[in-house]
């Protein structure tokens, strides 16, 4: 119960943390109505290039939020390996396994864009739908009753009153400390290393290809060209034990050491950064109001380029559930944030360290085209059990009638639900959409002819891009599309997209 003493709420969700993950729930839930704080203890975004892979699924993702295109622009492709061996090239091979666009996986492999560069193309896109960044907010204190949270910040900022709050502040944040959430995990490989952005001569090494040093202990070094860019990304292992100086002189010393180049050779260090792999995840992912997602949830080695992207579809599952949740659904829908992402994000610390380890290969897997919440309870599946797409399954994309008919993918984009009938006409060539009475209007019905990635039936899609229920127009009542949506939404089911913001 609201008394004189707690403050009328401001904003519906704080979201504390303006890395990739943060910048990605914003920007979802602004495009919803929602009235966002995205917090930031620094003064600008990070400056460095540390997760430099975009993966298929995420550039599904960045297509919703219209941004694939931008990417795309901004970014390149990973370039095929290069091993030297006193200054002397060998055969080129590739470390990452290539994957060709196809019509129901439009994104083919990975895309390389150093972090930087992806959280300002986020931003970007945040501001233009209205959201902002509020920089220099350090989040101090956190408390929270039965309906909402107050946060303190240092200095002017105060105390902000939310309805909701999110920690995206990475691993060493102050939300998952200030709950007093544990992460369990341990070190994925004790030597330590150093990353950095660096800046070398045109004649020092070629554009072309990701070079790597291999080292006389059975160590490496790497300088990778970061696409877009006139850096390359350096990366090398030390010793256990060994202390990493990350000064710009000290770097261009390391360079130097661990290649045939000379430190005239490196002109500037843009960024630098010591770590260790790890391999973590939060004990919990919510605790009452409070949610946790991306590094704040679990943390990577960086081999194989999971961490950014399994972070970003963190704030992609979530978004649509807070929506909903403001907009008058059950609280109970939030708990299936933790339930679907938890199980994901162990899956991909597990295959990160695999990859890093050498015991499996930047393969299929690292896209995350494969993910799916066939096991959570927002999943109703009622086709045959070999039915080739099943509720909690990804959906893929296609133009089932051939161009210039509508992609699936400009179908599904936006905030709303779909309502897809498949292959339900009478005749091969006709195209039947049986509706359901009641189909609430932020639900988006279309109707396409047979289409083998989905076989035969009515699928209600979510917002995230996943199935939720399938169900026949025989047999079945398509209505169990609507009973599936008020079952979970509740007065959410009828409340259209960009009125969920009701912070009152």
């Amino acid at each position: 119960m609201r008394t004189q003493d707690t403050p009328t709420p401001v904003v519906d969700v704080a979201v504390i943390g303006a890395g990739p993950t943060g910048l990605t729930l914003a920007i979802d839930l602004v495009r919803r109505g929602v009235r966002v704080l995205l917090a930031e203890r620094g003064g600008d975004l990070f400056a460095g290039s540390r997760g430099k892979g975009i993966q298929s699924r995420t550039l599904e993702v960045l297509d919703d939020l219209g941004l694939a295109s931008r990417f795309l622009a901004a970014g390149g492709p990973y370039p095929p390996n290069l091993p030297w061996h006193d200054g002397t090239p060998g055969e080129e091979f590739r470390m990452i396994d290539e994957a060709e666009a196809t019509a129901t996986e439009p994104y083919g492999g990975s895309l390389m864009l150093p972090q930087w560069r992806t959280a300002r193309l986020l931003r970007e896109r945040l501001l233009e739908l209205g959201g902002e960044v509020a920089y220099g907010h350090e989040l101090t204190g956190l408390e929270q009753d039965a309906e909402g949270v107050n946060l303190r910040f240092a200095g002017r900022a105060g105390t902000v009153r939310a309805r909701y709050a999110v920690g995206a502040d990475g691993a060493r944040g102050a939300v998952r400390r200030l709950l007093g959430i544990g992460m369990t995990g341990g070190t994925v490989d004790p030597k330590p290393m150093l990353v950095a952005d660096v800046r070398l001569t045109r004649d020092a090494l070629p554009r072309t290809h990701w070079h790597v040093f291999p080292g006389a202990d059975g160590g490496y070094a790497a300088l990778c060209p970061l696409a877009g860019t006139e850096d390359f990304q350096f990366m090398t292992a030390f010793p256990e034990g060994t202390t990493v100086d990350t000064d710009p002189e000290a770097v261009r010393a390391t360079v130097a050491a661990r290649t045939h180049l000379t430190p005239a050779q490196v002109t500037g260090v843009a960024w630098a950064s010591a770590f260790t792999a790890r391999a973590a995840l939060a004990d919990r992912f919510q605790e009452g109001r409070v949610l946790l997602a991306g590094d704040a949830a679990h943390v990577h080695s960086p081999a194989g380029g999971q961490g950014l992207n399994t972070s970003i579809q963190d704030a992609y599952n979530l978004g649509w559930k807070l929506g909903a949740v403001l907009a008058g659904a059950p609280e109970a829908l939030l708990a299936t944030y933790e339930e679907e992402r938890r199980a994901v994000a162990a899956g991909m610390l597990d295959l990160s360290t695999r990859v890093h380890r050498g015991e499996t290969r930047r393969g299929g897997e690292t896209r995350q085209l494969s993910l799916n919440y066939r096991h959570s309870t927002l999943s109703e599946h009622t086709l045959e059990a070999d039915a080739p797409l099943r509720a909690g399954d990804r959906a893929p994309d296609g133009c089932p009638s051939g161009p210039p008919s509508e992609r699936l993918f400009d179908v599904f984009r936006g905030p709303h639900w779909t309502y897809l009938a498949v292959g339900l006409g009478r005749t091969p060539d006709e195209v039947a959409l049986p509706l359901p009475s009641g189909l609430p209007e932020h639900v988006r019905a279309h109707a396409v002819g047979p289409y083998a990635p989905y076989g035969r039936g009515l699928f209600l899609i979510r917002p995230d891009g996943y199935v939720a229920w399938t169900g026949t127009g025989e047999g079945l009542d398509p209505a169990g599309a609507v009973a599936w949506l008020e079952r979970h939404l509740g007065a959410a089911a009828h409340v259209a997209e960009g009125t969920a913001g009701t912070a009152g």
